[in-house]
């Protein structure tokens, strides 16, 4: 009985016998040959029918396969460098057949699709090999991500979904009912882990965090994943340091395991293979100047708007684009106004103005993919600061306790798994980096 093996592993199987069970991406027929393009999850292959040999019976059978069907076939693996797959270079001679369903009329075909039709067959669209890739390299991101924190000492505590205040905003919360309470989706898990690292000194939370902000732009998602970090006794250089470490990590990982499927998304693996500590730092002084720059030397009437910002202003995209087409790595922007950033971060010392803040934009356009800081520590600063945001104080009594009961300098993070994802990928829309994205306009499925 011929082993039933993954794709992925056809490599070890040359010149054997073996039993691949998957679905029929697509198939093509030259006279008395047919080619099949088989998947199994694991990967992508070849398989090959030529009628003399197969027999009519088979081969007609073969023919009357549609898009999807799931099937069981038998052959032996022949090497072929010409032949397609993930892995590339092999593929099966078809002997024996097993049909377990007989697909008819599948709705995503090898043609041109519009966006909302392929995002209403979400659950379809899964299958096609693009979006099995992206799958695929998200899921390495993620391991990488935990495993370069596990290893630097971290302690991945979980924190809570439902929260009684904003953390970050309360123009971008999503309101329920707790009981006879009112109670909100979690924005970020930060709060919560600057109380965890007082008891374990560096932590990390990794899960869903929601935002009900009204954008439509390919940045944003209303349910994404972040990983967010916590360490005691960081200060901002620290951050930087451990951040482009971490960046680095994440991105030399994925290219090592996962070139062959950012191959298939044909991703220009030579700027990935650029992404190494140092990255470049600048202050968002230097930032504001730089933009007016780009601005001042364009023709361009329309960039001139869009580009168009004064001290104090927060950047949008345009400004990120332009500002980041100057690097070829991620650069580091610190320094914000005060205004523009959560209550929390720690002034810059003589700069009220300014806080100790640090975004992380990715190059090629794909904007900030890390938000940080350094964290207030002294308690009647952190307490000026929630009444200037007029949030209610009794429910950040337990936050500001933090800081009368052994206080230290303290920093954190959080990346977006889909913005990474999005940026390591080089794809357009940050909605095909979740399986089922949820955003302005859609709920389903």
């Amino acid at each position: 009985m011929a082993p039933h093996i993954s794709i992925e592993n056809i490599a070890d199987y040359v010149d054997q016998k073996v039993t691949i069970k998957g679905w029929l991406y697509n198939s093509t027929r030259k006279g008395k040959l047919m080619f099949l393009r088989l998947r199994d999850g694991s990967g992508m292959t070849q398989g090959v029918a030529f009628r003399p040999e197969v027999g009519d019976e088979l081969f007609e059978e073969l023919k009357r396969l549609g898009q999807e069907s799931s099937v069981m076939i038998t052959g032996t693996v022949r090497e072929n460098n010409r032949a397609p797959g993930l892995p590339r270079g092999y593929e099966i001679g078809v002997e024996q057949l097993e049909v377990v369903q007989n697909v008819a009329d599948y709705p995503i075909t090898p043609k041109d699709h519009g966006v909302e039709f392929l995002m209403d067959n979400r659950h379809l669209w899964l299958r096609s090999s693009q979006q099995w890739a992206i799958m695929r390299i998200r899921t390495t991101i993620k391991r990488a991500i935990i495993d370069f924190l596990d290893n630097e000492g971290f302690l991945n505590i979980d924190t809570p979904i439902i929260t009684p205040a904003a953390a970050e905003g309360t123009s971008t919360l999503f309101e329920l009912g707790y009981f006879d309470e009112k109670a909100y989706l979690a924005q970020t898990g930060q709060l919560y882990n600057e109380a965890n690292i007082m008891a374990f000194g560096k932590v990390y939370c990794f899960g869903p965090t929601f935002r009900a902000e009204k954008s439509k732009t390919r940045r944003h998602l209303t349910e994404f994943w972040m990983v967010e970090p916590e360490m005691a006794f960081f200060d901002l250089d620290d951050l930087m340091d451990f951040e482009e470490r971490f960046v680095e990590y994440i991105v030399q990982t994925t290219l090592s395991q996962r070139r062959p499927e950012l191959e298939l998304l044909e991703r220009d693996l030579t700027t990935l293979e650029n992404m190494t500590a140092p990255f470049p730092r600048i202050s968002y002084d230097e930032a504001i100047e730089r933009i007016n720059a780009i601005r001042e030397a364009t023709d361009d009437p329309e960039l001139q708007e869009l580009l168009a910002i004064e001290w104090g202003d927060d950047f949008g995209s345009p400004h990120e684009t332009e500002l980041t087409k100057q690097f070829d790595k991620p650069v580091f922007v610190y320094g914000y106004p005060t205004q523009v950033k959560a209550f929390y971060m720690e002034p810059w010392p003589g700069r009220p103005e300014v806080c100790k803040s640090v975004d992380l934009l990715a190059p090629e356009g794909y904007g900030e993919i890390i938000g940080g800081s350094e964290r207030m520590s002294d308690p009647d600063l952190l307490i000026a600061a929630i009444e200037k945001h007029e949030l209610p104080l009794e429910h950040y009594q337990w936050y500001v306790d933090l800081r009368n009961f052994g206080s230290v300098p303290h920093s954190g993070f959080g990346l977006g798994l889909e913005r990474t994802v999005a940026w390591i990928c080089g794809i357009d829309h940050i909605r095909q980096t979740s399986p089922f994205p949820r955003t302005l306009n859609r709920m389903n499925p």
